[in-house]
């Protein structure tokens, strides 16, 4: 098992419209994670910072580097592109995050 954490930024008042958005997240693209080997998915808010923290578990065989090129995935971007710090092709900007200390 893998543990993946990141940080995106929020577009400054879109956290409730974020919250509402992943609160009814399409289940085809809930499959689609679950299938590249992601689970136990949570994102955080830092309300000082408008900023957002992901963290996830995967499997040691995951394909969640193909993400990015499955439709439902860029259709979410684009649905998401309002309210997030994004690139030209709608995908967020994210910093990825390096562990310093675990404790099971």
């Amino acid at each position: 098992m893998l543990r993946n954490a990141f940080k995106m930024k929020l577009k400054p008042g879109c956290v409730e419209e974020y919250k509402k958005r992943h609160d009814e997240i399409w289940p085809e693209l809930a499959k689609a994670h679950s299938d590249a080997g992601i689970f136990d998915y949570s994102i955080f808010f830092d309300e000082e910072t408008e900023t957002l923290f992901g963290f996830q578990k995967l499997t040691d065989e995951n394909t969640a580097g193909d993400l990015p090129n499955l439709e439902i995935v860029r259709k979410w971007w684009d649905y998401n592109a309002d309210i997030m710090e994004t690139h030209p092709n709608n995908m967020p900007t994210f910093k990825p995050l390096h562990e310093v200390f675990h404790m099971d």
